[in-house]
């Protein structure tokens, strides 16, 4: 019987390093050579191949790929018709939403969209930015930067059009954000023939699953405590759980374990407030998924 085979395209560029690492977590260990597009995955129902995200969705739509990896940035500049599978909320840097923004010299005097009349702008989102200043009723020149986009104000156009996550690089180049044109995070689209196979589906939606399972238990840890039978309500209170505690009874009949799944940031706070409620025993863990 002819092994199956689903064709995943994962990003080459900023996201690969931070994919390489949500597909570990996930279950799946991928690796590539510094030269190599073709990254070895530990599963033999996967072929991958690494594409630059701003071409996935239209190489998805095309079904050279199954399945891939790309921006909703990319997906809308190439107009792409896949099935969006679902969002995956990471980056390159953190699990904030990329933003694509106008950007100025910061003494132009440049305040809103509409002055953007007429004037010159360099990015790598053409056809978005032109359709996005035609709702606003603005005309004005936009033209494609093949990079260093953030170098080109004031001497070769009036302002650009650039993604960021933190505004650290607009700054260092005395730019200044204007407005914010659009709000993008990663997704994983099919294209709709493989989508209308079961078997591709399927195996498309486990993928979906673990890797936001993954993404979910980023920022959360698992506690195990134990907790005096008669200080059990008091510890309860403590504990914002992701559902209710699971509590089981120990061969000591006065002592119960606990264990929940808290929010990371909020274990500096609970632990203490545990202890001195009469927990003890307290361990912190990390998680690979949570599956909801």
């Amino acid at each position: 019987m002819t092994q199956k085979i689903l064709k995943l395209g994962l990003p080459k560029g900023s996201l690969q390093d931070s994919t390489f690492r949500l597909f570990q977590k996930a279950g799946w260990k991928v690796s590539v050579g510094s030269r190599s597009y073709i990254p070895t995955i530990n599963d033999a129902e996967l072929s991958g191949l690494l594409i630059r995200a701003q071409e996935m969705a239209g190489y998805v739509e095309k079904g050279v790929m199954d399945a891939g990896l790309t921006g909703r940035d990319w997906k809308t500049e190439q107009n792409a018709d896949v099935q969006e599978v679902c969002e995956l909320r990471y980056a390159k840097a953190g699990f904030n939403p990329i933003r694509w923004v106008v950007a100025v010299p910061n003494d132009s005097s440049i305040k809103t969209v509409q002055d953007l009349q007429g004037k010159r702008i360099a990015t790598e989102l053409v056809g978005f930015t032109k359709r996005y200043l035609e709702e606003k009723g603005v005309k004005a020149e936009v033209e494609f930067s093949w990079g260093a986009t953030e170098v080109k104000p004031p001497l070769l156009v009036d302002a650009i059009v650039e993604l960021t996550e933190t505004g650290s690089s607009l700054r260092a180049n005395n730019l200044r954000i204007v407005e914010t044109i659009l709000e993008s995070t990663t997704i994983l689209v099919a294209n709709k023939k493989s989508w209308a196979d079961p078997w591709k589906r399927e195996k498309i939606e486990n993928i979906a699953m673990l890797l936001q399972g993954a993404i979910d238990a980023e920022e959360k840890v698992g506690l195990k405590l134990n907790a005096p039978k008669k200080n059990l309500e008091e510890i309860l209170k403590k504990l914002p759980a992701l559902h209710t505690p699971t509590v089981s009874t120990q061969a000591d009949q006065d002592w119960v374990a606990v264990e929940v799944i808290v929010d990371e940031k909020t274990v500096r706070e609970i632990i203490p407030a545990l202890k001195r409620a009469g927990a003890s025993g307290i361990v912190e863990y990390p998680l690979n998924k949570v599956i909801y």
